[in-house]
Parts: structure tokens; sequence; C-alpha cells
């Protein structure tokens, strides 16, 4: 494996990561769902909580490359600072837009989101890449993760008068209830909140710190076995911390950033020794279709909820229908609302396949 030759296995995992979080949003019924395919209540985490984070980490991972290769040929940093921002801006301009779609009710508008977090971690990520070495994206990841723990551990929730990490009574939603503006997820905080993207900046940066570890020149081997251990170091870490900071989604702990990072970098270095190093790819293709233009197909997916979840045939909308086929015949009602959600990652496959056949690769 060259210094820059693209992984095969980053694309897949990007690809599936990508088809995971639409599957997860969208089952037929939020009513009837396998344990899995749920997010943890509060603290706790289920392989659904896996899958922001290990995108967030995938980012990480491609800044390095993506940005180590253009610096190699010597582009200006002046260039690509400047379609890092705009680039940011589109994506978060983006999720607002998805949020907003079809009703356009401007007084409901939800500034934070998934897109949106994504955009502003790609931003500081890649700013950060750009300007400081691998040691001092390290120390500024340790600083946001021990910032971030003290801050919350420490600070008594106003109101409250003692420290609080329950929903909505945390400082990290004080913080959101008052400078956060527009509609909040959960009304009066937000899972992509103001406080807790300083940690999910760190998420980006432990990616990113992977990244400089693939690209070393140490022989291929090693660098999957680094990897792997470093990665599992950062899960024992997170695991162990979790006992008085605990593993939360909804606030991103950071105990919660380590198990995450640290489980998505041995998937990562599990990855590159199957697909890369042995070239077993088969079972690649349709992670790497789905991830050739990954964000676009999310964005796809949210528009396509319109005649999947809203448009009525019949007097019901399509998922009303194929829930009541399943408990016509008796069958099980979690399987049906899975059922449907896989339905609707096939159909979501054949724009992105589409694409990645006509090699349209969409920037956003």
């Amino acid at each position: 494996m060259s210094e820059f030759k693209r992984l095969i296995s980053l694309d897949a995992f990007r690809g599936f990561t990508i088809a995971a979080m639409i599957m997860v949003n969208n089952p037929a019924t939020w009513g009837h769902i396998y344990p899995p395919l749920r997010h943890a209540e509060w603290n706790g985490l289920t392989p659904t909580d896996l899958i922001f984070p290990f995108f967030i980490f995938i980012v990480g991972v491609s800044i390095t490359l993506a940005y180590t290769k253009r610096l190699s040929a010597g582009i200006e940093k002046g260039p690509m600072y400047r379609k890092i921002i705009i680039r940011s801006l589109k994506i978060f301009a983006v999720g607002i837009l998805l949020w907003l779609f079809p009703k356009f009710n401007f007084e409901t508008v939800r500034i934070a989101g998934v897109l949106q977090r994504i955009a502003i971690v790609f931003m500081v990520s890649a700013l950060l890449f750009l300007n400081t070495r691998w040691k001092t994206q390290a120390i500024i990841a340790a600083v946001l993760l021990v910032g971030y723990w003290l801050v919350m551990m420490l600070i008594p929730t106003p109101g409250y008068g003692k420290v609080m990490l329950e929903p909505g009574a945390n400082i990290a939603a004080w913080i959101d209830s008052k400078f956060l503006p527009g509609y909040m997820w959960q009304k009066t905080w937000d899972p992509e909140g103001l406080l807790s993207t300083f940690p999910a900046i760190a998420s980006g940066i432990s990616g990113m710190l992977a990244g400089h570890l693939i690209l070393s020149k140490i022989p291929q081997d090693r660098k999957v076995i680094y990897l792997f251990t470093l990665s599992f170091f950062a899960f024992v870490i997170g695991f162990f911390w979790s006992y008085i900071f605990p593993l939360n989604k909804s606030i991103w702990t950071s105990s919660f950033v380590m198990v995450t990072s640290g489980l998505a970098g041995m998937t990562l270095a599990a990855s590159i020794f199957v697909v890369d190093i042995l070239g077993r790819t088969r079972f690649t293709k349709p992670g790497i279709i789905f991830g050739s233009n990954a964000i676009a197909v999310y964005v796809l997916a949210d528009l396509w909820r319109l005649p999947f979840y809203t448009w009525k045939f019949g007097g019901a909308s399509l998922n009303v229908h194929w829930m009541q086929m399943f408990e016509n015949l008796g069958w099980s009602m979690n399987f049906g609302s899975f059922s449907y959600a896989a339905m609707f990652i096939a159909f979501n496959f054949i724009p992105a396949w589409i694409l990645y056949k006509k090699k349209i690769f969409i920037k956003l």
C-alpha cells in the first residue's frame, strides 16, 4: 500500500455507515423496532449509537488522507481554506433545508442537526490539520475531552443548584436553552447542541490521528497492528471513564468519544487488513457505491421520505399499508418495520448506483 493509494476499506466503511444511518432513521414505524436498532434512551450504548460517531471518525481519516495529498502536490493553503469553509457552509445549509422541507415553516427552523454537526466538525478539523502537527492535534483532542468532562461534572446546572446529567437537566442543556437559536429536537435541549459539539470535534480529530498512522512509513502489517492496538486502548480508557462519566450519545460524553473512536479504529484496522492487504474486496462494492456520494445519498434519502412516509395511496401512506399487511398476515411487526427500512435502503441504492456508474461524484 503506497503512501497515497486509495483505501478501498475506507470507502466501503463510509458507505456502509451511511447505509446504516439511513436504515435506522427509516423504520416503517417507531413503535416496532428491534432493540439494537434503537438509540439508548439515555446512558448506555447500542449498535445504532455507533453510527454517527463512526461517520465523524471517517471524516477525520479522510481529512488527513485528502489534505496530505494536496499539500504534497504543492497546492497553496489559501484556496484550500476557501473550499473548506464553503463546503462546510453548504453542508450546514443543506441540513437546515432538509429540516424545513417540504413545508418551509421558518418559525420552527432547527439550527442544530446531523449535517450541521458534520459541517462544523469537518471545518474545524480540516483547519486544524492544515495548521498543526499530529501531536498538537492529539493534545487539542485531549484538552477538549478533559475540559468537557470537567465542565459537565463540576458546574452545577442553573436552577438545580447541583451537577446534573439528566435529560434536559445538565449544563449542556442549559446552554442550549439560553444560546442555541431555533427549534430544539427535545424542545429544551438538542442532542446536536452547542457544548456537545466540542467533544464531537475530538471524535473527528481521533480519525485524523488514525489517518496519520495510516500514512506513516512503517510496514503495512505493523500499521494495522498499531492502529488496532491504540484503538483498543482508547476503547479501554473510555470504558473505565464511563464509570464516572457515563456513555451517552445525547450529550456526546468524553467516554462516549473514546469508546466509539476506539471501536471505529479497530473496525477500520480489521477492514484494512481484510480488504486492502488480503485483497478480499467482493463484499465491498455496495459500500463503495454508497460511499462515493455519501452525503448526497443521505440527502436524497431524506427527500425520498416524502413519498415513502407522507403521500397517501388508497387513504394511507406506504409505510402504513406495509405494516397493515404484516399485521393481517400475523407476521412479526418488528420484522415488518425492519423490512420496510431494508426496502428503503434498496430503493436509495438505485440513484447511488446510477451516480457511481456515470462517475458523478457530488461534493457538497
